[in-house]
């Protein structure tokens, strides 16, 4: 052998046995006893203090227990602990269903031990004759339970594609019953590492799985209808859209989507353009724009999925803080399919008045119970300008124009809640957000809103008493929506409503308002409708009545959308918040002298200043600005000089000259008015 070949081989033997004992040696600290306890206060096992920059912080939510970087390298928002709390109601009400068709109860921890039996109300006497022969049941033989914590043979398959520190995986297998497996999922290595520490932290190792993969790749390999997941829940940073066409695919039949879009400037209307090529929709620049937002998730979950001959079915949208979140189940039906083009709308909305208009894509006609035949719709349902207003129309979506909430299974979860209030921490925003989402109109998609009316024609605002009295009386319906506290959901035409703005008897000054303003055009027009705003008892929603919390008040400072996650977590903590405080009113001038800002002011003429002065004299003071005073001299060691003129010979100067110079952050040279003064 010769002496390089020696050489190579020895190099490769101690590199490989290096790499083996710097393993073992990691694997030896993470199995240590004390590493836990060490992590949470952020020192190391020897009792070292950690460089700041890898810090942890312990947080508790739920009954779980996370520790987490201080700095940004793992994402963490403990702003929506509400968006976890109400996933952990709503799978644990799913899992009660599908568990109860396998006659398997659920045991929650702080329910009531009353056995619930799941109704399905299509087939009564099916469920009668099955009641009648569980009463004939021996004593001894009791039905399957699946308790928090246990493994459930029969339970569901949960995926979280986005895992982050897995703490939301934490809580489904610390708070949720009835669950077989659960894997907690992330691109990043750093956040895998957390996740496994905070498996071992909580102890449910035997239900949590750390995966460390691309969620679409994961999903894409879980196509198969034998591994497909129950429970599919993605909560990315930003835009779902790139992992949508996986989830529908990966989703077992009937199963549950959770998605969460935290791209809101996009989904309202800021960049219609960006909207339609993520989500296949033009968003508008609209009063409804978060219930528009939610219809157009819908709307792209179910184009995805009748890609692959699947449909959605909503069971709960929410739009709360900076985000929307849905819950649909998805099914498999060629039938059903060809139902979705009549399930989506396009949107007509006035740029003036504010009014829309909904055209679906397609309608289905035929018998009840016979063959339905499907067939594009007739349209525009408007007229090129607007006959209220005049203005011209903008055209957004297509959407989602079915109803967006199951109202059974919302009432499930909000009973639920209500029962065991002391399940969640954030229980009482729940019962209210699910209160107002029950009242709202299934039927009726978006809304109006007070300020927008009354805006629109320059008139003072009425209650929202006296506007659903008046909707109520002329015989519409009307509700609330839980994305807009001031939102007028009803069914009647937009004629009705600027009807009973014009019978509000507000004191508006016509003679000001432009003959082609939207409100001289609505105000010019005689009501047909005879408004009446005396207030009715059921004008007034029972959440209303029960001052239940339906909106959230802002939880902290700087709440909102959090920065993205980065390798080393140099975006997060204290150099965050500088950055904020940096870029806040940037587009504002730096404070200044306030005394000076007014002195500096005086100096320039003003448009009566120029018009009391005849042209020749205003020709003369520009040319005065421009030119040194042949008289004027700078006064030596502070003395008077003699050849300064005095006031009687001549007239006082047009302006006084200007106070110290103002530093201003401009570009260009500041503009000296005034004889100058040569410095000697």
């Amino acid at each position: 052998m010769s002496r390089a070949k020696i050489v190579l081989w020895l190099s490769l033997t101690l590199r490989s046995s290096c790499s083996l004992c710097r393993a073992r040696f990691i694997k030896g600290q993470l199995q240590t006893p004390g590493y836990p306890a060490a992590m949470e206060n952020g020192t190391m096992p020897c009792g070292e203090k950690r460089p700041p920059e890898d810090q942890e912080t312990t947080v508790t939510e739920g009954a779980a227990r996370i520790v987490f970087p201080s700095a940004n390298e793992v994402f963490y928002n403990p702003v929506q602990e509400f968006n976890r709390d109400l996933t952990c109601a709503v799978i644990t009400e799913f899992a009660r269903i599908q568990l109860g068709a396998k006659g398997i109860q659920i045991k929650v921890p702080g329910e009531k031990d009353v056995q619930k039996v799941v109704v399905d109300l299509s087939e009564q006497e099916e469920d009668k004759a099955e009641l009648k022969e569980g009463a004939n049941v021996a004593p001894g033989d009791q039905p399957q339970t699946a308790a928090v914590g246990e493994i459930c043979e029969e339970g569901l398959r949960v995926l979280e594609g986005l895992a982050a520190s897995g703490l939301r995986s934490i809580r489904f297998a610390r708070e949720v019953p009835g669950l077989r497996s659960v894997i907690a999922n992330d691109a990043s290595p750093r956040a895998v590492d957390l996740i496994r520490h905070n498996v071992q932290l909580n102890k449910v190792a035997h239900l949590v799985q750390p995966s460390q993969a691309d969620a679409r790749m994961l999903m894409y390999q879980h196509q198969r209808v034998s591994e497909r997941f129950e429970v599919i829940d993605l909560d990315p940073y930003g835009s779902p859209a790139p992992f949508l066409d996986a989830a529908v695919q990966a989703v077992s039949e009937g199963g549950l989507l959770c998605v969460t879009c935290t791209d809101m400037a996009v989904l309202a209307g800021n960049s219609g353009e960006t909207c339609y090529s993520k989500y296949g929709a033009m968003a508008l620049k609209s009063r409804a724009c978060h219930e528009m937002a939610l219809r157009i998730v819908l709307h792209s979950l179910d184009l995805r999925a009748n890609c692959y001959q699947r449909f959605v079915v909503p069971l709960l949208s929410i739009s709360a803080d900076f985000y929307v979140r849905v819950f649909v189940r998805v099914f498999t039906g060629q039938a059903k399919v060809k139902a979705s083009a009549s399930k989506q709308a396009l949107v007509f909305q006035c740029v003036g008045c504010g009014a829309f208009h909904l055209q679906h894509l397609g309608k289905a006609s035929g018998p009840s119970g016979g063959r339905v035949k499907f067939s594009p719709d007739c349209g525009p349902p408007v007229a090129p300008e607007c006959e209220h207003c005049g203005q011209r129309h903008q055209l957004g979506g297509p959407l989602w124009a079915e109803p967006i909430h199951d109202l059974d299974f919302v009432g499930r979860v909000l009973e639920a809640v209500s029962t065991n209030p002391g399940r969640f921490h954030t229980s009482e925003r729940i019962r209210g957000v699910l209160s107002v989402v029950t009242e709202e109109l299934p039927d009726v998609p978006l809304y109006y809103t007070l300020d927008q009316l009354s805006s629109t024609i320059h008139c003072s605002t009425p209650s929202l008493l006296q506007l659903r009295s008046a909707l109520l009386h002329a015989g519409f319906r009307v509700s609330l929506s839980h994305a807009c506290k001031n939102a007028v959901k009803t069914d009647a035409p937009a004629s009705a409503l600027w009807d009973i703005m014009r019978c509000w008897g507000c004191p508006v000054k016509r003679e000001r308002l432009s003959e082609t303003s939207p409100a001289f055009r609505i105000l010019s027009v005689e009501p047909r409708l005879q408004a009446s705003f005396t207030i009715r008892d059921d004008a007034n929603p029972s959440s209303r009545q029960r001052g239940l919390k339906r909106f959230q008040a802002n939880p902290e400072a700087n709440w909102g959308p959090r920065p993205r996650a980065r390798p080393g977590g140099k975006a997060g903590g204290e150099a965050m918040g500088d950055r904020r405080r940096l870029l806040q009113n940037k587009r504002k001038e730096p404070a200044e002298d306030l005394v000076q800002r007014a002195a500096w002011l005086k100096t320039f003429p003003c448009k009566r200043f120029k018009e009391e002065r005849n042209p020749t004299e205003a020709t003369k003071l520009q040319a005065g600005l421009h030119t040194h005073h042949p008289a004027t001299r700078a006064p030596v060691n502070g003395g008077t000089s003699a050849a300064t003129p005095t006031d009687s010979q001549h007239p006082r100067p047009l302006l006084k000259p200007p106070p110290p110079t103002v530093h201003r952050p401009s570009t260009r040279a500041p503009l000296v008015l005034g004889p100058p003064l040569v410095q000697v």
